[in-house]
């Protein structure tokens, strides 16, 4: 599907439009109905049992941090399903785009409000999936397909780890529910598991916000939609690592490890996506690369424990959003109404398109920091947090100032340039202003942008002290938000910022060339995320190769290899090697039984006869049933005798109609004698491990002392076949004569062979 919208409908999408905008409506008017109780600092929580057996119970939690995002999710979630239901006007799968990204939008919702670690991970892998179908909606391009791939093979491998973190997280504090782990801050931190854990969950949180070197899939992203872009990929999913690092910060920092792991990597991304995106001609190419720069900046504040930082973090987070949601449907609205996206390309829309340009005008004064913007306040607040840094201050803070000052250039080729500078370069299309319900989202993020900068105690009071309180717990360390701070250090660096961005933007054109060597000298991911495809389907083709040729053998072989190397690797791993039993009281009649088995199985393995093997193998069998009788079970005894008469008459019918394979004429007996003698030893060790360790016959007493009462049956065994485990024995039974019809079906298409 092509990035621009079809033909435009005045009356959009009907109902199917119009209801995904309620919900969200709704969800926001439920959600911003709680801020004033939270703002007084309490919170609100919900909790009912999901899997008792288990402990597991699917709870919920409204404080500050997850309040602000929910906003965001539900506020953002109603103007982009607005903008959308004009934006894909008649669109054929219209209703299955609002399916998705409603979807999205409940699953985000879960993942922020859940305070179960399990229910947690429910919701981030359905906004994985969600977010995959959001990608690759378009998905008659090679490009969205790609592009959805590798999203979802990237977030989801991270998501693998996150959940190791979470399973040993929650057993190594003795609870799921991340509220009563975070409140046990110091035991977490002192936990022996505190290493493995941490860098587990970074592993998912730093895929899902594109960390380096984890940020190439997010610019890909950008295949989707521009409504999906808006909401997905700068407003809500890649915040959904951010929200989690943020959710942990409470009972996880304050450690070396996170400081310097947050710092480092948000620094390194912030900087790096920044030159990325200066380089960029395609308008939403370029906010791609810029998402990256804040997701950094985001990440560099939470590796803090500080005051400012948190402050900075909860109004950058808001920040942010306005404005990134903003310009995206911007850019959607001008790739509408000219037929392209690219900067070289555009120039003097302002005229044409002036309510267009007011809402990218102020989308963009925020993202550039110009009062009386809230961009500017949360600037002033990440220089100052980035100032209170206890190590290495000045470097940081000269990463943040450059990271800062592209950003500033960036606005303008974003914002400034398609609107006002002429190009003299035909377009596509002749613009035109777009329809209102693509301008209602740019317009009023951009207004609350203003808004809020104005009155910043708006915001404060009922977002950004509530996420304070979340992240440190109280919010006597909250900063104020203002305008005006004094002359001071952060006011230099905005001035200094202001300057160099400038300078920057005058001279974007002729840095590009020397911006593309340079990234092109670095190694490239993308091109790698190729390489690695390739080579994973090559291994599974030498793999298919080599397990499944077709040839029943090799099945067998590979099955019973596998359960070798888990049975045996997994009783070395864990020393559960148990001591070799007594013999003395083994009798003649048990010897007798072990050499007449043995006997039936080595001629079973050494004949070249079928029939004969099949004789032996019944041997094999009645052999045990024999043991049964010695051990007093002649019930199983009589089972198992009926079963083996019954499996070698199968086995008749069935070998003496199958073809013989000669795999070059290669005898691969002495092979298999190893691995079955070496299964053997493993199954018997594993026996006698069982044997050594003291049962728990709770189970046992209960069927002794309710099968009569309760099923009226005293013969144990067929009370439990046939009254407590019905429905299994019934599957099980279903399960045989599937398999028997699928057996006779295929000897009747195989002619018969005469035995060899």
């Amino acid at each position: 599907m092509n990035d621009t919208a079809t033909a435009m409908h005045p009356t959009g999408n009907g109902l199917v439009g119009l209801i995904p905008v309620g919900i969200a409506l709704l969800l926001f008017g439920w959600f911003l109905s709680l801020a004033p109780a939270v703002a007084d600092g309490q919170s609100l929580r919900l909790v009912w049992d999901w899997v008792p057996s288990l402990g597991i119970a699917m709870s919920f939690l409204v404080d500050g941090l997850s309040l602000t995002f929910a906003l965001l999710i539900s506020g953002i979630g109603a103007l982009v399903l607005l903008y959308s239901n004009t934006y894909l006007a008649g669109h054929p799968q219209f209703a299955r785009f609002a399916l998705f990204l409603t979807s999205f939008m409940l699953a985000m919702l879960g993942l922020v409000l859940a305070d179960n670690l399990i229910g947690l991970f429910v919701f981030w892998e359905l906004t994985t999936i969600t977010s995959y179908l959001l990608i690759g909606f378009g998905h008659d391009t090679t490009k969205g397909r790609r592009s959805a791939l590798q999203a979802l093979f990237v977030t989801g491998a991270g998501a693998l780890a996150l959940l190791a973190g979470f399973i040993l997280l929650g057993f190594s504090m003795g609870s799921f529910e991340l509220s009563e782990i975070l409140a046990q801050a110091d035991v977490l931190k002192a936990h022996e598991m505190y290493l493995p854990i941490l860098i587990l969950i970074l592993a998912g949180t730093f895929t899902k916000s594109a960390q380096f070197p984890f940020h190439f899939w997010l610019p890909n992203a950008m295949a989707a939609p521009t409504p999906v872009s808006a909401f997905l990929h700068s407003a809500t999913m890649v915040k959904a690592g951010v929200y989690l690092m943020a959710r942990m910060h409470p009972g996880m920092s304050g450690t070396d490890v996170w400081f310097w792991t947050l710092t480092i990597a948000g620094a390194f991304t912030a900087v790096f996506a920044s030159i990325l995106a200066l380089r960029q001609t395609d308008l939403k190419q370029a906010l791609a690369y810029t998402t990256l720069m804040a997701l950094g900046t985001l990440t560099l504040f939470l590796g803090q424990t500080s005051g400012y930082a948190m402050t900075a973090f909860a109004t950058f987070l808001v920040v942010h959003s306005l404005y990134k949601a903003a310009l995206f449907l911007v850019v959607g609205c001008i790739d509408h109404s000219t037929g392209t996206r690219e900067a070289d390309v555009l120039g003097g829309l302002g005229r044409a398109m002036p309510v267009t340009a007011f809402a990218a005008g102020l989308a963009a004064l925020s993202m550039a920091g110009f009062p009386p913007f809230l961009g500017f306040i949360g600037k002033e607040l990440k220089y100052a947090g980035i100032l209170a840094i206890g190590s290495e201050p000045f470097l940081f803070a000269a990463a943040l100032l450059t990271a800062n000052a592209l950003m500033f250039a960036v606005a303008g080729i974003v914002a400034l340039r398609p609107f006002w500078q002429r190009t003299g370069v035909a377009l596509p299309r002749k613009p035109h202003e777009a329809p209102w319900p693509m301008l209602a989202g740019p317009v009023i993020l951009a207004v609350l942008g203003a808004l809020f900068g104005v009155y910043p105690d708006l915001l404060q009071v009922a977002l950004v002290d509530p996420t304070v309180k979340s992240l440190l717990g109280s919010i006597e360390d909250a900063k104020e938000l203002k305008l005006w701070a004094g002359v001071n250090m952060p006011l230099f660096m905005s001035i200094v910022t202001v300057a160099l961005g400038a300078v920057l933007y005058l001279g974007h054109k002729r840095l590009r060339p020397a911006l593309g060597r340079l990234v092109d000298a670095a190694p490239q991911f993308d091109n790698g995320w190729d390489k690695f495809l390739l080579a994973l389907k090559s291994f599974a083709a030498w793999q298919t190769q080599i397990i499944q040729p077709g040839i029943l053998r090799r099945y067998i072989f590979a099955t019973f290899a596998t359960v070798l190397v888990a049975l045996g690797g997994t009783m070395i791993a864990r020393q559960a090697m148990p001591t070799w039993p007594d013999l003395t009281d083994v009798t003649f009649q048990n010897i007798a039984l072990v050499v007449l088995i043995s006997a039936g199985a080595i001629l079973t393995a050494l004949t070249s006869s079928r029939i004969a093997a099949m004789a032996a193998l019944g041997v094999v069998g009645i052999g045990v049933a024999m043991i049964f009788i010695v051990f007093s079970a002649p019930d199983v005894a009589i089972t198992q005798l009926l079963v083996e008469t019954l499996i070698v008459v199968l086995v008749a019918v069935a070998l003496l109609r199958l073809p013989v394979l000669d795999e070059n004429g290669r005898d691969h007996r002495p092979l298999d004698a190893i691995l079955a003698g070496a299964i053997g030893l493993s199954v018997t060790l594993v026996l006698l491990a069982v044997l050594e360790t003291p049962l728990d016959l709770r189970l046992t007493e209960y069927f002794e002392v309710t099968s009569w009462p309760e099923a009226f049956g005293r013969n144990i065994v067929n009370v439990i076949l046939v009254d407590f485990r019905a429905l299994d024995t019934f599957g099980e039974i279903a399960v045989v004569v599937i398999a028997a019809l699928s057996a006779y079906a295929l000897l009747r298409t195989t002619h018969p062979r005469k035995d060899p």
